[in-house]
């Protein structure tokens, strides 16, 4: 406790109610509550994303090439100008197609889990392997090529997320087409966000 200076005009005491102090104590509770409750919120945010990143290291057969082939996919992302500009260069659009998000993620094939990017606009879902892939053409003939997958919003009938309840870490998403067509994606890092923005272009595009 110190004394206010005696000495210096500009200085003086005022009391102070006890009904203010009384807020006073309340307003820092509920600051301190609410800070708390972030915390927790931001806590398991970043709990959920490690999990998630290492479900997504995890999905591939090999965690150390899934890793570097995610730092050379930023690396790529960052000398292109950002994920618009590749799903532009990738992905035929029309002028008044607008992008809106982009979500690493694997798609389950008949050879296994392909790592890549899942694109979605205004006007369509489109997916493209981060790298080509070997195809056999025919007995003789391979090629290199990207794996791509487009659906245009309206094409689209049913978007099902699903988690093993066995092992909750394990996350899918199931998108059928109005043909009945299936498609699975996995591994998302972004798994929740991906769900939500899915959900909606499809209920806004019907």
């Amino acid at each position: 406790m110190s004394m206010l200076p005696e000495s210096n005009p500009y200085v003086s005491s005022s009391p102070v109610p006890p009904s203010s102090m009384k807020n006073k104590k309340e307003t820092v509770k509920d600051a301190l509550w609410k800070w708390r409750k972030k915390a927790e919120e931001t806590t398991k945010k970043a709990e959920d994303l490690a999990g998630n990143m290492w479900q997504h290291l995890k999905t591939s057969p090999s965690i150390t090439d899934a890793a570097v082939g995610r730092i050379a996919q930023g690396t790529k992302v960052l000398a292109e100008g950002g994920y618009e500009k590749i799903f532009r260069q990738s992905f035929e659009t029309i002028p008044e197609e607008k992008f809106l998000k982009s979500y690493a993620c694997y798609l389950s094939t008949s050879v296994g889990p392909v790592m890549g990017t899942l694109y979605l606009s205004s006007v369509k879902l489109a997916f493209s392997s981060d790298n080509p892939l070997l195809y056999q053409v025919d007995e003789e003939t391979t090629n290199w090529s990207f794996y791509k997958v487009v659906m245009p919003l309206h094409q689209m009938k049913t978007v099902n997320p699903s988690i093993n309840k066995e092992n909750p870490n394990e996350k899918f998403i199931q998108i059928i087409s109005v043909d009945n067509h299936e498609f699975w994606f996995m591994g998302f890092v972004q798994y929740d966000k991906a769900v939500a923005t899915l959900k909606g272009v499809m209920e806004g595009s019907g």
